[in-house]
């Protein structure tokens, strides 16, 4: 089996595992998304930045495209959830005097799917760039995947919503996944389209990190240690990227 769908397939247990965790240790939940965030941003700053500037030096209007394309994977998500239903969970602790949206609806399934649809073709399109990329982009959406469980699986069995509904959610988990890698792998772009995709996944990222697990991470339980953690996660990130 392809690589890439391979651990697209890992990453489906990992969403199960973020919440089976989630139950067991709810007290340092905010210490696992703190580190989950510093992974996802040192894996933004020390792999997939300098990688797909150095695969890319277009400009459009005197700007790198691929800086462009940061923010438009930034803002499309962020504007996609803000018409499909948020990614945080509507039990989430965070912003009591917001309104949640209900992610077991079948708006929720169709932005779940389609954000972990992007997850699996960027753990695709990186392992066309090179291993060591897409091993890396591997423990980036492995962490995202955790953070899931952690946010939805975990909280909707505590609320009693484990239903047929949460079961669709974990089928559209698997295989949005798996085929996003599937997609990913097959597609036939060269390295400056490459580069935009991966420029358009560090969006992605940097704003699940910033607009999703960090402030769910301080919603009730911001310590030193919370900040601690985010920045254990930066460095492991830089610890695994150096090796790799």
């Amino acid at each position: 089996m392809n690589l890439a769908i391979t651990f697209a397939a890992i990453t489906v247990l990992a969403t199960t595992f973020g919440g089976y965790v989630a139950l067991k240790s709810s007290d340092r939940f905010h210490l696992v998304l703190g580190l989950s965030a510093g992974l996802l941003l040192g894996l933004v700053g020390f792999d997939l930045l300098p990688e797909v500037f150095s695969m890319n030096t277009t400009e459009i209007g005197g700007i790198r495209s691929v800086s462009l394309a940061i923010l438009v994977g930034f803002l499309a998500l962020h504007i996609i959830e803000g018409f499909f239903g948020g990614h945080e969970p509507a039990e989430s602790d965070y912003g009591h005097d917001h309104e949640h949206h209900n992610i077991a609806g079948s708006l929720g399934a169709l932005a779940m799917g389609g954000h972990v649809f992007l997850d699996g073709i960027g753990l695709g399109v990186a392992f066309k760039v090179s291993d060591s990329l897409g091993y890396a982009v591997f423990i980036a959406v492995l962490v995202h995947a955790f953070s899931d469980g952690l946010n939805t699986v975990s909280l909707m069995v505590k609320s009693g919503h484990w239903t047929k509904t949460s079961y669709m959610l974990l089928g559209v988990d698997a295989v949005a996944r798996i085929g996003g890698a599937a997609v990913g792998t097959y597609l036939v772009l060269n390295d400056s389209m490459l580069a935009l995709y991966l420029a358009l996944f560090s969006g992605f990222v940097i704003y699940l990190a910033t607009s999703h697990i960090l402030p769910e991470a301080h919603s009730r339980h911001s310590s030193r240690w919370t900040f601690f953690a985010t920045i254990c996660g930066v460095l492991i990130m830089w610890g695994v990227v150096a090796s790799l």
